[in-house]
């Protein structure tokens, strides 16, 4: 039987420990193109750039031009929008749901989404071929700078957890990575359908 000269020990004890950090956490939404509003369009639908739903009130806003997508998240500023562009060198195309990695305040600071790379330059209905990339890529979403960009990729076909490692490159690189100057690059194992990066970035 437990004497009081061993449970009050017991309970300073616990009262003393250090009590954990929350940490980072995940939320979800999918992007309806169906349902954005039209920034902007070039002829014949050439290009186009959309103004979408994304989490609370951070949109989403997506690019397309030439088969190929780009998005920035968040309340990114008119110049980011305008002049910047970053995709993969083949057609390719998102997925529709996005990871959104929030703080411990509940408030988002990166996203990842995955993106289908069409290395055989097919872009046709029905499932896709066999030699079609899947690439997550994380992004910073827009602080009061307005500057979202691209953080990091991860090759969803050739990483055991690629998830898992999307999430490290956003918990970790987000807060201090400087777009414009900073360089996204592959982490983890990067297999042959992860094609190259295509940026532009033609802001003040």
């Amino acid at each position: 039987m437990m004497t009081c000269a061993c449970v009050f020990p017991l309970v300073l004890l616990l009262a003393a420990a250090p009590v954990a950090a929350h940490a980072n956490d995940s939320t979800y939404t999918d992007l309806d193109t169906d349902r954005c509003r039209t920034l902007s369009q070039e002829e014949e639908g050439a290009s186009i750039v959309l103004e979408c739903k994304g989490l609370k009130d951070q949109p989403v806003i997506y690019k397309e031009g030439d088969l190929r997508q780009a998005i920035l998240y968040g309340k990114a500023s008119k110049a980011y929008i305008d002049g910047t562009y970053e995709t993969f060198g083949p057609f390719n195309y998102t997925g529709r749901r996005i990871e959104w990695r929030l703080d411990t305040a509940g408030m988002p600071f990166a996203a990842i989404q995955r993106w289908y790379i069409s290395n055989s330059g097919a872009m046709e209905a029905g499932p896709a071929p066999a030699d079609t990339g899947q690439v997550l890529v994380v992004s910073k979403v827009a602080g009061a700078d307005g500057k979202s960009c691209v953080i990091g990729y991860v090759d969803a076909l050739a990483n055991p957890d690629p998830n898992v490692l999307a999430r490290e490159i956003a918990d970790t690189r987000a807060d201090g990575f400087r777009c414009g100057m900073d360089i996204a690059t592959f982490h983890g194992i990067r297999g042959p359908y992860a094609a190259d990066p295509m940026r532009s970035f033609q802001t003040p």
